[in-house]
C-alpha cells in the first residue's frame, strides 16, 4: 500500500544535512569561546545551568592546548542542549551589537546634544524623567557650553551623557521591578 500524498509520513520530513548540523556545532562553540572570555562576574550574570557553568570555569584553568580544545568541545555539546538564545542575546548587548542598546545609546547622544544646544530642552527631559536631579545637569550642561565655546576637550560634555545614561537605567530599572 502507497502512502497518502496529504498523510505526514516520516519520508517527507527532510534530514539535517551533516554540513548543517556541523555549522550549528561550530557556532555553539564558538558562544562557548565567548563564555570562556567573559570576567566572573559577567558569568554570574547570566544564569547558566551549573553544568554548563562548572564547564567555562573550568576551560579558564586549562593551559594545555589540546585539554583546552577537548574542553571547548565538551561544552558545545552542553551548550546544544540548552536554548542559547537568551545568552546570545545579552552577549550582543554587552558587545553593544545589539539594536535596542545601539538605540538607546543614539537617544542618549540626541537628549546629550539638545541639552547642551537648547535651553528649552531641560524642561522637556525632566517632564520624561521627574527623579532627575536638576542642579547636577544644569551645572553639566553651563561647564559643556563653557568648554564647547573655548574649544576643550570635552570633559563636561562625557560627564553629562554617563549622568543621561544613569538616570535612564535607574528609571528602566524600576519600570521593571514595578512589572514584576
Amino acid at each position: 500500500m502507497k502512502p497518502n500524498k496529504t498523510e505526514n509520513t516520516e519520508l517527507d520530513i527532510e534530514p539535517i544535512s551533516k554540513t548543517r548540523r556541523k555549522a550549528e556545532a561550530d557556532a555553539v562553540q564558538a558562544i562557548g569561546v565567548t563564555l570562556v572570555g567573559l570576567p566572573k562576574d559577567k558569568l554570574a550574570k547570566l544564569d547558566l545551568p551549573e553544568a554548563l557553568q562548572d564547564a567555562v570555569n573550568e576551560a579558564k584553568r586549562i593551559t594545555s592546548n589540546g585539554a583546552l580544545r577537548r574542553q571547548m568541545q565538551y561544552l558545545g555539546r552542553l551548550m546544544r542542549d540548552i536554548d542559547t538564545t537568551p545568552i546570545v542575546d545579552q552577549l550582543q548587548r554587552w558587545e553593544g551589537t545589539h539594536h535596542e542598546e545601539n538605540a538607546r545609546f543614539h537617544r542618549l547622544e540626541q537628549w546629550r546634544t539638545r541639552l547642551i544646544a537648547d535651553e528649552s530642552s531641560l524642561a522637556e527631559f525632566i517632564k520624561e524623567y521627574p527623579h532627575t536631579e536638576v542642579q547636577q545637569i544644569r551645572n553639566l550642561i553651563r561647564n559643556a557650553r563653557r568648554e564647547q565655546d573655548a574649544a576643550k576637550p570635552p570633559k563636561s560634555s562625557r560627564e553629562l551623557f554617563k549622568l543621561l545614561r544613569s538616570i535612564t537605567e535607574n528609571l528602566t530599572t524600576e519600570t521593571e521591578l514595578n512589572t514584576d
